[in-house]
């Protein structure tokens, strides 16, 4: 095992339970004393406090050109990646090559600048063999992330320059910079934020450009900063200066700089061969926990970086991602898996607590087991697995929702749903008020309680069955130790009115997910207010929110659904989730 300084370790006090580095690290002690320092100082501002201060670009850069093998004039400091890719995207012409399962930081520049014609890859990994089919005679570059957000599959980026050739290759580095040794140099232009691995901060981060791209590119975002004898005010627009220098817009805060300088310093104290390794480690310990647990690692197994993605079973990632935040575990929740992403700094404590929280989940009957219960069968009539000793308590129910039915006396339906099985959540059900049968969904009314967490008891309210008839209705949910709701039980009956047409019904009783997924598409679309045909990016996304709340996406396959009545790509779906759900 390399060996890390303790000058480097002691740096770290991230919470225990902190795995999600891919996206933020919180930065080091060092890193808070130097950016506080700086701030003192512009605070005691003298004569001479500007010019020390604006020195801390000097050392940032030079501490890049290290890193990267380059020299200084190869770089330049920036606030984000999006700012770099957005003057390279100005910069280009010609056709670029992008794969649109990106982060958005990739795609949006080439969309958004409309110099260069943008020819989308297949959205999976960007391997040699995707780029040498997409290559045509117009192809001046291609755009790739060093390491892919969602799956930490690393980008082999010596292979791609040869595909490439003499075209330019544009790289964004912030999931891999300082903790993947690879080879930066090939890169025509790295853009790389420091506000994830690197743990510098946020407003930090640069960009490094090749001879070729220097030559190639033309720095159309250019700012005073950019400019020859920057210094001298006398009235004109001076030419560009040489070199990455050009490409300067304005000062970059010599807080954020210096911030970035003593961030890369610390990588250099640690080396990136060496912290590169420990955080396998982590991430091979996590996978296996996860496998222990029952749960599949859907990440990169082979060409990895620090990320690992999983599911676990049939759950929904967001009841996944419920246990784990309930048990300290700070993690990325996306529709299609959980994201975990381990540092150097991260402790035996935020494993132990992990692994903790997936038993926890599996042994409490909620993550899938393949035992069955007489009497359960899905749509097709076909045996669905359950769960134990969660299946206990269902099998045990079942009978009793017949009896409950028989008790009440005619005009009564008793449902059960366990929350487990979701969409097709009906595990038994008596009578026949709404029409709907085993393997059956929920409605949209208790789909959208349980995807919002607001799991609280329902008394006594009226609704209207599929025929029109007014019916009573009450739900009681079921709650395993820790109060968890795990399934729920429902008894409608009827009042003996005629038949009426609802103003706006309370619920819908759909009898299979196709008619669920449809009905809850049909009325968010109808809430918004425009036709598809006329919807811009605000009202889809619009759309999306509402669905998320009614918990739409809690079922399988619903965004290929969604992305098929709003004429978007599933990815498209996917970025206004994360946009919705990012923390305000």
């Amino acid at each position: 095992m390399m060996r890390i300084p303790s000058s480097y370790l002691i740096q770290f006090a991230e919470p225990e339970g902190y795995l999600d580095f891919a996206r933020f690290g919180p930065p080091a002690h060092a890193v808070v004393e130097e950016s506080t320092r700086l701030l003192e100082r512009s605070a005691a501002a003298g004569p001479s406090t500007v010019d020390e201060l604006m020195r801390e670009e000097v050392r940032a850069k030079a501490a890049v050109a290290r890193l990267c093998g380059v020299d200084t004039e190869h770089v330049v400091l920036l606030p984000n990646t999006s700012t770099g890719l957005f003057q390279v995207a100005l910069g280009l012409s010609g056709e670029v090559l992008v794969s649109p399962a990106e982060f958005p930081a990739n795609t949006y520049p080439w969309t958004r600048s409309g110099r260069a014609s943008v020819r989308p890859l297949p959205p999976a990994p960007v391997t040699p063999q995707a780029v040498r089919d997409g290559l045509t005679a117009r192809t001046t570059a291609l755009s790739v992330s060093a390491v892919d957000f969602r799956t930490g599959y690393r980008a082999d980026l010596a292979a791609l320059r040869d595909v490439l050739g003499d075209r330019l290759l544009v790289v964004d580095g912030i999931q891999g910079f300082g903790v993947v040794d690879e080879p930066w140099s090939v890169a025509d232009v790295l853009v790389v934020g420091g506000q994830k691995w690197l743990r510098a901060g946020w407003s930090t981060g640069f960009m490094v450009l090749s001879d070729r791209a220097l030559e190639r590119l033309e720095p159309v975002v250019s700012g005073w900063t950019g400019a020859e004898d920057a210094g001298l005010f006398d009235g004109a627009v001076h030419p560009v200066a040489e070199g990455a220098a050009g490409w300067s817009i304005t000062n970059l805060s010599p807080v954020a700089a210096g911030a970035l300088a003593t961030a890369l310093e610390l990588v250099e104290l640690a080396g990136v061969p060496a912290l590169e390794a420990r955080i396998a480690e982590h991430v091979d310990t996590l996978a296996d926990v996860v496998r222990e647990a029952g749960g599949t690692v859907v990440s990169a197994q082979d060409r990895r970086a620090g990320i690992l993605a999983f599911t676990v079973g049939d759950l929904p990632s967001t009841l996944v991602g419920e246990t784990l935040t309930r048990s300290g575990i700070t993690a990325t929740i996306r529709p299609e898996h959980i994201r975990v992403s381990p540092h150097v700094s991260t402790k035996p404590e935020s494993i132990a607590r992990f692994t903790e929280a997936l038993t926890t989940l599996t042994s409490s009957g909620t993550a899938t087991r393949t035992t069955v219960v007489p009497g359960w069968e899905n749509g097709d009539g076909g045996r669905r697995p359950h769960q134990a000793p969660t299946a206990d308590v269902f099998a045990a129910l079942i009978p009793t929702v017949h009896s409950l039915a028989d008790a009440l006396g005619p005009g009564t339906e008793v449902v059960l749903h366990d929350l487990s099985a979701l969409p097709n959540s009906i595990v038994a059900i008596a009578g026949d008020l709404t029409g709907r049968k085993v393997g059956g969904p929920m409605t949209d009314l208790l789909l959208g309680l349980v995807r919002r967490g607001t799991t609280q008891d329902l008394s006594g309210y009226e609704t209207y069955a599929p025929d029109g008839r007014p019916i009573r209705s009450s739900t009681v949910f079921l709650r395993d130790a820790r109060g968890v709701a795990i399934g729920c039980l429902c008894v409608n009956s009827d009042p003996g009115r005629p038949a009426t047409e609802p103003i706006e019904p309370v619920e819908t009783f759909p009898g299979d997910v196709d008619t669920l997924q449809r009905v809850l598409v049909d009325r968010a679309v109808r809430s918004v207010g425009v036709p598809v045909e006329l919807m811009k990016k605000s009202h889809k996304s619009q759309v999306v929110k509402i669905l998320d709340d009614a918990g739409l996406f809690l079922i399988r396959d619903s965004v290929d659904h969604l992305a098929g009545v709003l004429g978007v790509t599933r990815y498209t779906i996917y970025n206004y989730l994360n946009e919705h759900r990012k923390p305000e």
